[in-house]
């Protein structure tokens, strides 16, 4: 016979397999998970220390309420936070020039688009008439 068994009007059973099911071992946790865990841990009491130390250390007038760069710009190449740079001098032009603008300047730059273009993109008469 073969390694199922067929019954009319139930589902096939597998022999040599429970009855409850399939019984999955229990996966034990990996000792890496424990090791980054604690690490993590440790960073962040480092910093806690140093922004405690930069507090009491810092005088007024100092530039502790700009914001602070990113945590790992010590980690990043040159051509890295050139990139960075620009990026945000783009988007300071982008939102001075949106700033600039009215409502109605927004609406007639869009309607002057809209004639501009063709007539290919006029919606098409349907119907009679």
């Amino acid at each position: 016979m073969s390694d199922y068994d067929f019954r009319p009007g139930g589902s096939l059973k597998l022999k040599g397999v429970a009855e409850g099911g399939i019984v999955k071992k229990k996966k034990k946790k990996s000792k890496q998970k424990e090791e980054t865990e604690l690490d993590r841990e440790r960073v962040k009491e480092l910093r806690r220390r140093e922004e405690a130390a930069a507090s009491k250390g810092s005088t007024p007038g100092s530039g502790s309420n700009s914001p602070a760069p990113s945590g790992s710009s010590d980690r990043k190449t040159d051509a890295e936070r050139r990139f960075e740079e620009v990026q945000r001098e783009r988007l300071a032009q982008k939102v001075a020039k949106l700033a600039n603008k009215t409502h109605k300047d927004r609406v007639s730059e869009f309607n002057a688009h809209l004639e501009s273009l063709s007539e290919h993109h006029d919606i098409p008469k349907v119907g009679p008439g």
